[in-house]
């Protein structure tokens, strides 16, 4: 069998494998993408971000709707109402998606096979395409991207219709009156806040005291808070014995605690496991974490040096943004090429209603890492726009240094966050003052303007110096920094 050579190859197009392909592709490299879905875009575009997200923004719209306008135009949804109908324009927003990536991939000319991939060595691989034809590749660089799939739990009994994974939820016909969300973490933390948004009775278990534990615990507890006004309820700190489906209209879990949660529905998101399904990875000879992921080093190299994985085949925090983030990276070391900006510089956007967003230290690693530290924070509710659109519930954290003076993270909950998180983002990146923000202009009214309220926050809280102003001058006329107005001009 004749064996074809590339300079690199990339088994899965998702988020991951995309970014890996193009930035090999820009650098000169010959690279070929293999995909064993008929189109290219992997779990991200098909079956989670994309389509989340559109039923998401459905939610989203209708609670904002109830809050503006539920006074004078109530609104019921049916009880019989198709999920398909809150996503109406989803196979629009996927197929210009998908058009958009093979176009790029094509664009800058990388090769792209479709089948499934398999190691026969290290630096060896075997495709068998839909037709039952195999081709053998090798390549200079190997990068694995085939991303992960729902964990499955032996004492959950996942049937995709009463009990449902991640991959499976969007597949039910009817919007459900309950459902019961095991687990905490991004994705369960997101599907049950969308539920809840679009009034089904939502109880979320897990065995950890707060949800999205990796995040700042203060955003974390304003996400629950958030959760349950809008009908959600977290049962922190439980462990889930037995789930049953009665044969009739409900599904039974039973907590250790004695608990018995009832539901029409249940989804199960308790983690995800890597994709290895039939790609031989024993024969890649590359080393496995504990959790069976593929260990990787800063750079994402596996053990075997020209072999990298990147996205969800390394674990947490299985977000897009890093994924893409990890392929370009990953080239980039293998060809030898500047890294640029370290990874804790990637933003966290997490598409919870509200949003959350975090970039560079949270308070508990920077107090880690730093000792002292001074924190700012400017609650939406303190913002003219907060209470325009009615998002008084957010919240952004600055935090900086001993001194009061350096910006070392930025945190934000509720809506716009994934958003706003980028001009902090740039700050740091610029290696902006605190001050800087307290000087700029912002456009009045904009929830931007939290920026500026919460490093006058920090700017009161530094600690005095000999020769240093603790706190520039910002008042209003009554000597006093009034948040809701704006400074004249």
């Amino acid at each position: 069998m004749h064996t074809v050579c590339y300079d690199i190859v990339v088994i899965g197009s998702g988020p991951a494998g995309q970014k890996a392909a193009i930035q090999g592709a820009k650098a000169g490299q010959r690279v070929l993408v293999i995909e064993q879905e008929p189109r290219v875009g992997g779990a991200c575009v098909h079956r989670g971000t994309i389509p989340s997200k559109t039923l998401r923004h459905s939610a989203l719209t209708l609670l904002n709707f109830k809050r503006h306008f539920g006074a004078i135009a109530p609104l019921t949804l049916r009880p019989d109402l198709e999920l398909a109908s809150l996503m109406s324009h989803l196979d629009h927003v996927v197929k210009a998606h998908e058009r958009y990536m093979a176009e790029q991939l094509a664009r800058n000319g990388i090769t792209q096979w479709h089948g499934r991939a398999r190691f026969l060595a290290p630096r060896m691989l075997e495709v068998l395409s839909p037709d039952g034809s195999c081709r053998r590749v090798t390549g200079e660089i190997i990068v694995i991207a085939t991303g992960s799939r729902p964990r499955a739990p032996k004492e959950i009994p996942v049937d995709h219709e009463h009990i449902l994974d991640s991959d499976s939820l969007l597949s039910i016909l009817y919007l459900p009156a309950s459902l019961t969300v095991l687990g905490a973490g991004v994705i369960a933390s997101e599907y049950a806040s969308i539920f809840a948004s679009l009034g089904v009775q939502v109880t979320m278990i897990d065995r950890s005291v707060r949800p999205v534990s990796f995040l700042d615990p203060e955003l974390a507890d304003c996400f629950v808070r958030g959760f349950e006004a809008n009908g959600g309820r977290f049962l922190a700190q439980q462990e889930v014995v037995d789930v049953t489906w009665d044969g009739a209209a409900t599904v039974v879990t039973t907590l250790k605690s004695g608990g018995v949660i009832r539901s029409e529905k249940l989804l199960c998101a308790l983690g995800r496991l890597p994709n290895f399904d039939g790609l031989n990875i024993t024969a890649a000879e590359v080393a496995l974490t504990e959790r069976g992921f593929i260990a990787v080093d800063a750079n994402c190299q596996t053990t075997i040096p020209h072999i990298y994985a990147v996205g969800d085949v390394i674990g947490p925090p299985s977000l897009a943004s890093c994924a893409m983030e990890q392929g370009r990276r990953a080239i980039r070391h293998a060809l030898g090429l500047a890294m640029g900006n370290p990874s804790e510089m990637i933003p966290v956007g997490i598409y919870t209603i509200p949003e959350m967003a975090s970039v560079g230290l949270n308070e508990h690693e920077a107090r880690q890492r730093y000792g002292e530290v001074v924190v700012g924070r400017a609650p939406f509710a303190e913002l003219a726009r907060g209470q325009i659109a009615g998002i008084t519930d957010g919240l952004l954290k600055l935090v900086a240094d001993t001194q009061g003076q350096h910006l070392l993270g930025i945190q934000i909950i509720g809506e716009g966050a994934t958003e706003l998180i980028h001009l902090g983002e740039i700050g740091l990146l610029a290696g902006c003052t605190i001050d800087a923000f307290v000087d700029h202009i912002f456009n009045f009214p904009t929830l931007a303007e939290a920026y500026r309220v919460a490093a006058l926050d920090i700017a009161k809280r530094r600690p005095a110096r000999a020769g240093v102003l603790s706190l520039p001058t910002e008042t209003g006329d009554h000597g006093r920094h009034d948040r809701l107005t704006p400074s004249p001009r």
